[in-house]
């Protein structure tokens, strides 16, 4: 089946040309040109994804993200202003699975649509040894079905924590670098100056909370990267 996505940009020439390149190239796209119709429809529950401008009328993208996050779990991918890191860091801490920075090539951005539908329909790049749910202490991740759970209780993740997760927890007691995270998880190599592996652990910290000790059950190791504690 062909993915759905949702593009929301209020530029009616590029929305126009990224839609005619993403269905000659399999995708099934609809459009979306201002930020309430784009709200509107992104909680639908018609679309694999969503392609979220952040500069748009009515409501801006940061604002209809963080409406799609209050409710919705389905994978966002912003499209950010060159340069503009402010809006980058703010959607990916508030639930943005990717960015592509403007003005971005269509198959750029073809390439990043496949890459966040892969890890969602398939995991990360490391393949499940044995096909069963990984438990590491508190956590327990079955990959198959993309749920997870931390001392019991779900954890609403984006796609791109459950996978950055799944990379951490498969290599527990082990710092992962960030090249590998990116790799693995986001299906792209680090770029320079990206804070987006950063951002999401940020997140994912939040979502676990702190150890009984008081510690975080992610450890930043200097120079070498992440590390998911083990019990």
């Amino acid at each position: 089946m062909n993915p759905k996505v949702l593009l929301v940009d209020d530029d009616r020439e590029l929305a126009e040309l990224l839609r005619d390149y993403l269905a000659r190239d399999g995708f099934v796209v609809e459009c979306a040109h201002d930020g309430q119709a784009g709200a509107q429809a992104a909680l639908s529950g018609r679309h694999d994804i969503v392609v979220l401008d952040v500069t748009m009328p009515l409501l801006n993208g940061i604002q209809v993200l963080g409406r799609i996050r209050a409710v919705s779990q389905v994978p966002v991918l912003m499209l950010t202003a060159r340069g503009d890191d402010a809006d980058r860091i703010v959607g990916l801490e508030l639930g943005a699975d990717d960015y592509v920075a403007k003005p971005c090539t269509p198959r750029e951005l073809a390439a990043r649509l496949r890459a966040i539908l892969k890890r969602v329909q398939g995991g990360p790049a490391i393949p499940p040894e044995d096909g069963q749910e990984l438990v590491v202490g508190p956590l327990r991740l079955c990959p198959g079905q993309r749920q997870a759970e931390w001392q019991g209780t779900p954890l609403a993740l984006t796609s791109t924590e459950f996978s950055l997760l799944e990379v951490l927890a498969r290599q527990a007691g082990t710092p992962v670098s960030k090249e590998t995270l990116s790799q693995q998880a986001l299906g792209r190599p680090l770029a320079r100056f990206d804070r987006s592996i950063d951002v999401h652990i940020s997140g994912i910290r939040h979502k676990l909370g702190p150890l009984p000790n008081g510690q975080s059950p992610i450890e930043t190791v200097i120079r070498k990267g992440y590390m998911l504690l083990q019990p």
